[in-house]
């Protein structure tokens, strides 16, 4: 039987109180409720506090470019689609460097999920503005405050009709591994964008600021209903629901591919005389 020892990596050097503890918390406890060893998952992370995230836990686990995890954690899906994937990644690693990978992710529906540990700040970088940041917030590199609008990641994944939209928070655990559970449950592509309080470098969005605004959505809510879907995206300031905001089933990237039906490409063999004839035509 599976438990939190099976999951003990290197001892984090993120910032006591950062949130990013908790989610690795609740990602841990998710894998033991569901069973998933740490040879079955493999984690996929890109540069910043969120990208140290696989070296803290056990697991597989590929290290990329700022902003490119997400077509490396395409390409293992495909490659194997049997393993568990999963991308992690900050709110500037992804709405910023790799806000491109983030909309055509989303058209290509691979199933794996994505956990992005958004801080509205640059916090390995010690605190520019990243794209989620409020307007008018004072940085580093913004002293007249932040003049661009910011990037509103649930309302862009519910637009592109991605297939599970959620926001989670990371001063509450158990509602946090509860989504975790559900994403890694869908078949598809999985969004959890998760509140994550950056104690050293943002002292707008502290725990404080979102205990007073977050709620659960309830039972009562609806969460395959697309318009009322884009409208709790939209929701933002006095009050900021939690909870899963969209679901759909669409046809996933790897079962639309004919050659990866039979079995995963990592157990099919090569054929080597179509790559012999291809190889001749270059004598």
């Amino acid at each position: 039987m599976l438990t939190l020892k099976d999951f003990k990596g290197q001892k984090p050097a993120w910032c006591p109180g950062c949130g990013n503890f908790s989610i690795l918390r609740a990602f841990n406890e998710a894998m033991v409720e569901l069973e998933l060893a740490p040879h079955e998952i493999i984690i996929v992370s890109g540069i910043g506090q969120a990208g140290k995230f696989p070296h803290y836990t056990r697991c597989n686990t590929f290290n990329g470019l700022h902003g490119r995890t997400l077509p490396v954690a395409t390409g293992i899906k495909l490659s194997n689609h049997q393993l568990k994937v999963f991308a992690i990644a900050g709110d500037g690693d992804c709405y910023g460097e790799g806000g491109n990978h983030l909309l055509h992710t989303i058209r290509r529906n691979p199933d794996f999920k994505l956990l992005v540990h958004n801080n509205q700040i640059y916090g390995l970088t010690k605190g520019q503005a990243s794209p989620t940041t409020l307007r008018g917030v004072l940085t580093k590199t913004q002293p007249f405050g932040v003049m661009s609008e910011p990037l509103n990641p649930l309302a862009l994944a519910v637009a592109l009709d991605c297939s599970f939209v959620a926001r989670g928070f990371a001063g509450e655990v158990t509602h946090l591994k509860w989504l975790i559970k559900e994403a890694v449950k869908h078949k598809g592509f999985a969004l959890i964008d998760i509140l994550q309080p950056c104690v050293s470098f943002n002292k707008v969005n502290t725990y404080q600021w979102y205990q007073k605004r977050v709620y659960q959505l309830d039972d009562s809510y609806n969460p395959e209903d697309r318009k009322l879907a884009f409208q709790k995206a939209l929701e933002w300031g006095d009050k900021i629901p939690l909870g899963i905001i969209y679901r759909i089933n669409r046809p996933t990237l790897e079962e639309q591919i004919p050659v990866l039906k039979k079995e995963p490409l990592v157990k099919q063999k090569p054929k080597i005389e179509k790559i012999k004839d291809l190889l001749n035509n270059f004598y």
